[in-house]
């Protein structure tokens, strides 16, 4: 069975060689062009129906489902150029993983190698750059800043962070974990590339700045939260204010890492500790609005065991423990001409597992 089959139909915006750009979904290697259904899937973004609501995602859904169903034409996909799926509003990346938290702490700061002392009560997060994100497939040209007192100069401690992203639909403020698929639309892979010495240097006391805001790539996919299965969320301890309860959905989700196509980790996302639920709930309970097309990130994804982890940093002890990759080189930290794809399966509302696509950087020096 196809990962990307019937039960799953993930949206994005594709082109063929010299043509308008238009809405389409994935089907097998294939991608189906929505745009003779009219209306909101005519568009050539996905903004407009983000906009529409959940009644009008319901029902597009199921229009496309038949159509799909009734033998609409596939475009394969080698054919088409695949952009980026929805004009991006603004950026929110979450700091969301225990296991993450800890090994960062553990190697950052091992002199307080403790958890934050707001972790375990908030989700905690920044505000990233929209402007630099950018489709699956784009080039990451490796970023200059300053790396120690008195030095400037190119990165040389790039780093991945894969992670899930958000996507919302329906504009908001203050809302309520309870409203979530009110107004969130679907998901969609995230690379967070992080630039590690910047980041040390620089991150204390007001956290990541432009170790993180050069650029930020996501897969040319949206899933619509339709699509995927959703359980009940583990315990936290201690439970978190009322703004924070119920948890919401979550998600049954599992990413992989492949760097210059060896696979070196398998992160769970049923692991992380705070929902994407409560991060809308505390995005947006200061008062701030989100808009269509806001997407927020989970932050990075990495479960107990070494194998399991969504960055390098991790995955390597920031340098000291190098992986050996396929054609026999050692990495500890990405090199220019470095390939980075990640990719993820879910357990679909069908009962069967889906792909949520893929989300691909190739450094450049």
């Amino acid at each position: 069975m196809s990962l990307y089959g019937i039960e799953n139909l993930p949206y994005g915006v594709f082109s063929r060689p010299r043509g308008e750009r238009r809405l389409g979904v994935r089907l097998g290697s294939s991608v189906v062009d929505l745009s003779p259904l009219g209306g909101l899937l005519a568009a050539p973004t996905l903004n407009p129906l983000l906009a529409a609501g959940r009644a009008q995602w319901t029902a597009a859904r199921a229009a496309i489902t038949e159509f799909v169903s009734r033998g609409a034409d596939r475009i394969p996909l080698s054919d088409v150029t695949l952009h980026l799926p929805f004009e991006v509003a603004d950026y929110t990346d979450f700091y969301s993983s225990e296991h993450h938290a800890r090994n960062v702490s553990a190697i950052l700061r091992p002199e307080a190698p403790d958890l934050p002392p707001a972790w375990r009560h908030l989700p905690i997060g920044y505000h990233g750059r929209s402007s630099t994100v950018v489709v699956s497939g784009t080039p990451i040209l490796r970023p200059h800043g300053q790396l120690g007192d008195g030095e400037f100069g190119p990165c040389r401690r790039l780093d991945v962070e894969a992670e899930v992203g958000f996507v919302v639909g329906v504009p908001g403020r203050r809302i309520a974990t309870t409203g979530f698929e009110e107004h969130v639309f679907g998901i969609t892979l995230v690379n967070d590339w992080s630039a590690r010495d910047i980041q040390a240097w620089e991150y204390r006391p007001l956290g990541p700045f432009l170790a993180k805001s050069f650029a930020t790539s996501v897969s040319p996919w949206v899933v619509p939260l339709a699509a995927l299965a959703s359980r009940e969320h583990q315990p936290q301890d201690p439970p978190p204010l009322p703004y924070l309860q119920p948890p919401g959905p979550a998600f049954d989700l599992r990413l992989s890492i492949d760097w210059n196509d060896t696979r070196v980790s398998s992160p769970p996302f049923a692991s992380m500790y705070w929902t994407a639920a409560q991060q809308l709930a505390h995005l947006t309970s200061n008062g701030a609005d989100v808009r269509t097309g806001d997407l927020f990130a989970s932050g990075t994804v990495s479960g107990p065991e070494r194998d399991q982890v969504g960055s390098f940093l991790e995955l390597t002890w920031n340098g000291a423990e190098p992986v050996k990759l396929s054609d026999g080189s050692l990495r500890g930290f990405l090199a220019d001409g470095d390939k980075v794809t990640i990719s993820g399966t879910a357990i679909g509302a069908a009962g069967v597992e889906i792909g949520l696509g893929e989300v691909t950087g190739t450094i450049l020096a």
